[in-house]
């Protein structure tokens, strides 16, 4: 109890700091965003988070406009035409999160938890895989840092659960640690294979049984 009011906590904290210390920073984001391409800066969409409450996530367009009904839909792969040029070098810096600040500071999200979902995913959930709703979801994971999207579905969604069972403070500073080494120097698990989104359900639900 007192492990999650101190989250809590520090996610209106971090995310009131790094919303004032990254105002500019994300203004010239949303400019670079605009003189790319048509349409909004900002992506929304639906994502489940904790106790499988629905909320509208927060992001930079990475995208053309409508990418989600045309190509590989909800996926995507490291030569994705739909992808912008600004969209790529938000990609694979995972710039393109920074709204998600917003998120936390609302309740939605955490700065640290499994990263959020989409519905038709969580209909498919095994009662062992419905464990990852029990915590908001975050900014950056346990699996963001290990592997993200170059594991399968079944390994990302144990490492959630392996959060969920164990988080701590400690847990919690390694994770932001390794955080800022995987987005700004391996770069890590962008993209996986021909596409970064496996579709959870059809190819490895049976691992995260």
């Amino acid at each position: 109890m007192i492990y999650l009011f101190a989250k809590r906590a520090s996610d209106i904290t971090g995310s009131l700091v790094g919303l004032a210390a990254l105002s500019l920073p994300m203004s010239f984001i949303a400019l670079l965003i605009k003189l790319d391409s048509r349409g909004p800066v900002f992506f929304r969409q639906e994502r489940i988070g904790k106790d499988g409450k629905a909320f509208p996530i927060w992001k930079y367009r990475t995208m053309v406009v409508g990418a989600v009904n045309i190509g590989l839909g909800m996926r995507t792969s490291k030569e994705d035409t739909r992808i912008t040029r600004v969209g790529r070098v938000l990609r694979a810096f995972s710039l393109d999160e920074l709204p998600q600040l917003i998120n936390v500071l609302k309740g939605d999200m955490s700065l640290i938890g499994p990263r959020p979902t989409i519905r038709h995913q969580v209909e498919q959930y095994t009662p062992r895989q419905r464990k990852r709703l029990l915590m908001r979801p975050g900014i950056t994971s346990l699996a963001s840092v290990n592997g993200r999207n170059d594991i399968s579905w079944g390994e990302r969604i144990e490492l959630d659960i392996k959060y969920v069972e164990h988080a701590s403070p400690v847990m919690d500073l390694r994770i932001i640690l390794k955080t800022f080494w995987v987005a700004f120097v391996t770069r890590e698990g962008v993209y996986a294979g021909e596409g970064a989104n496996d579709d959870f359900g059809r190819r490895d639900q049976v691992s995260g049984a």
